[in-house]
């Protein structure tokens, strides 16, 4: 290799790294934002979560929302919505809710709504049957088409379960796939410790009763459930995004030390060469 390569290859690795770290940058910041909203709304959807816990699992026997009753005994198959990333350049997020997904459904007794085009891309591929697609860029636009076309879907007793799979954002470097049901609602008790303040040990005064307000209450909750999953999945891309560039901005600085080490090396032996001629070139005109 000359030198001339050599250098060459050295300023296209120092443009490769001047974008890798300028993307770097702008995910770490898109992820601080995605992170603050996905934190700020966590305690509300836990909060919301537990008041209605609290007041369905006192009138579960007299409850007579379709939204608790268990799973549809004719139908077969289940709903998927999945939630990936529209674009790549984000390590492995992407791989590992695949991953997590070809172990967790069967793609011939599974149908899915897409949220993202790499995982509608991959449900293709699959052979598996997509009856919906919302990959614009707006979560906010999403959440409202989403719940209102899965429920309609599941009160036609179409699906037997609706399931929610995406990454759970953990912190700005972890992150991991889950499944979470969704339809029908399941009501558990909750591991949140609202219950030891004050506040929450009375009892709730409800108007104008339970049962008048529990199935607008849990199809909050469902939305509420969808909306938090997208800005997770929002907070966790951006996080793996930027820890692919600063990967990647890593090892463009190791490939422009490795190129440089070389250059010098080359340059040195070019030099030598020059040197060792000039030496024989003048014994040659001394001895002649």
């Amino acid at each position: 290799m000359n030198l001339r390569r050599i250098r060459k290859k050295i300023r296209a690795v120092s443009n490769v790294k001047k974008i890798t770290n300028a993307m770097q940058l702008v995910s770490a910041i898109k992820m601080k934002k995605a992170q603050q909203k996905a934190l700020e709304s966590k305690p509300y959807r836990q909060l919301l979560t537990f008041m209605i816990q609290k007041v369905a699992s006192s009138n579960l026997e007299e409850s007579y929302s379709y939204l608790l009753s268990e799973s549809n005994p004719l139908s077969q198959k289940d709903l998927v919505i999945l939630i990936t990333s529209n674009k790549g350049l984000c390590g492995g997020f992407n791989f590992n809710i695949f991953r997590f997904l070809t172990k967790e459904v069967d793609f011939k007794k599974v149908d899915f709504i897409t949220v993202g085009g790499k995982g509608a891309l991959f449900v293709k591929k699959m052979g598996g049957e997509i009856i919906a697609d919302f990959s614009s860029p707006y979560e906010e636009d999403k959440v409202s088409a989403i719940f209102k076309t899965t429920l309609d879907l599941f009160l036609k007793g179409e699906y037997r379960n609706v399931f929610l799979i995406y990454n759970q954002f953990l912190s700005a470097v972890r992150f991991e796939p889950i499944k979470k049901r969704i339809f029908p609602i399941k009501i558990e008790e909750t591991s949140l410790k609202f219950e030891k303040t004050e506040r929450v040990k009375k009892e709730y005064l409800i108007e104008p009763s339970a049962e008048k307000i529990i199935d607008s209450a849990l199809k909050a909750m469902v939305e509420v459930e969808i909306y938090g999953a997208l800005i997770e999945s929002e907070a966790a891309e951006h996080s793996a995004r930027m820890m692919a560039m600063k990967n990647a901005t890593d090892n463009a600085s190791d490939v422009i030390y490795n190129l440089t080490l070389l250059r010098n090396r080359v340059r040195q032996e070019k030099i030598t060469y020059e040197l060792l001629d000039m030496v024989t070139a003048k014994e040659s005109v001394e001895k002649s």
